[in-house]
Parts: structure tokens; sequence; C-alpha cells
């Protein structure tokens, strides 16, 4: 199973492809420089198969890379940051 995380900011959403088909997305607003992460589906054809984990990992990976920061409004994002400490940084300081 070959799995990709893209970014569509057309659809202001991270996809990910499994073997070239969508699977899942997680949609995102943007307040100025921080995405503001609001919600996440993985189609059932592909729930529990740790694609949600893969989609939210690629994501934050690529939230990193760009040196960007997040709010994690959307609860699956949120539950993956709290068991994934390593990705806390990522979170914005709300004032």
């Amino acid at each position: 199973m070959s799995t990709l995380v893209e970014d569509n900011p057309a659809k202001r959403r991270f996809e990910i492809l499994v073997d070239d088909a969508l699977a899942g997305f997680t949609a995102y607003l943007t307040r100025g420089e921080v995405l503001v992460f609001t919600h996440t589906e993985v189609d059932p054809g592909f729930q529990g198969k740790g694609v949600g984990g893969a989609l939210i990992r690629g994501t934050l990976d690529q939230v990193r890379a760009r040196g960007g920061t997040l709010v994690p409004q959307c609860s699956f994002m949120a539950a993956f940051i709290e068991k994934h400490p390593e990705y806390a940084d990522l979170v914005a300081v709300q004032p």
C-alpha cells in the first residue's frame, strides 16, 4: 500500500492518496500564518488501516517543513498530537 499526503490549497485541505485513490483529508482554514484544522475524514473503505494516522503525520511533517504552526480544532488531530508529543511544538500559542 503506497501513500502520498499532499496539500490541496484550492480546497484548503491536505489529502492522502492510497495507491492513487483519494482515501481521506484534513481540512483547514488560514488565520494569517496559522493553519486551523477543523475536520478530518477517512473514506470508510480505508478506516482501521492506519490511513488517518498517516494523513495526520504527513500533514504535520509538511507544516513543520514550512516552518508553520497550527491550531488543532479537529478532535482527531488534537488526539494524535496528544499521543505524539514530538508534534506539540507545532501548536500555535493562543492569546
